[in-house]
């Protein structure tokens, strides 16, 4: 059972103190979309909807806005506590501005805003975000990122399957260590 919106909201606000709105969301994306891509299962149930801003899952905007209380938390599993380390790691640097002009440039977004009105919204589908993170959105080789060896992440991503939680669900020094390619 994927887990909530929600859920992955409060592991990504506990770990970037400060998170505001706007990146949340992009960042809740991005979080889908490498994990659609590594499963084929999404990380969340709610859906993604592509905004003036950019991707925004609109349930858990309207709950925040409104101020409505939670569903109960639900405990993450190594592979969701894995693909939120490695979401934060890639993304979490930068601002939601910056998220926002680069959801834009993607297809997932491009292809719901293509008939989408003005202030208004249109679903995001989850296999346009699989579709797109599996091939353009895998990670590539960049002189601001570590190169990642993408069949080596998958294949490990894919074997964090257990609902335990890890003692030490992400070293960023030992994902760098573990991940990059010696290029």
């Amino acid at each position: 059972m994927a887990a909530s919106a929600h859920d992955i909201a409060a592991e990504l606000r506990r770990r970037l103190p400060g998170l505001g709105a706007k990146k949340l969301h992009k960042l809740l994306y991005y979080c889908q979309g490498h994990h659609l891509a590594t499963f084929d299962r999404p990380l969340f149930g709610e859906t993604i909807a592509a905004w003036d801003m950019g991707p925004v899952v609109a349930a858990l905007w309207r709950d925040e806005k409104n101020q409505q209380p939670p569903p109960p938390r639900r405990g993450l599993g190594e592979a969701e506590l894995n693909t939120i380390g490695y979401v934060i790691s890639r993304y979490g640097k930068l601002t939601g501005n910056d998220l926002e002009n680069l959801s834009h440039g993607e297809r997932p977004w491009q292809l719901a805003d293509s008939n989408r009105s003005p202030q208004a919204s249109a679903t995001i589908r989850n296999e346009w975000i699989r579709d797109y993170f599996a091939t353009t959105g895998a990670p590539t080789s960049d002189a601001e990122e570590p190169v990642f060896d993408s069949e080596r992440l998958h294949e490990w991503l894919a074997e964090s399957v257990t609902d335990e939680r890890p003692a030490n669900p992400d070293n960023l020094d030992s994902l760098r260590a573990r991940f990059t390619s010696s290029v």
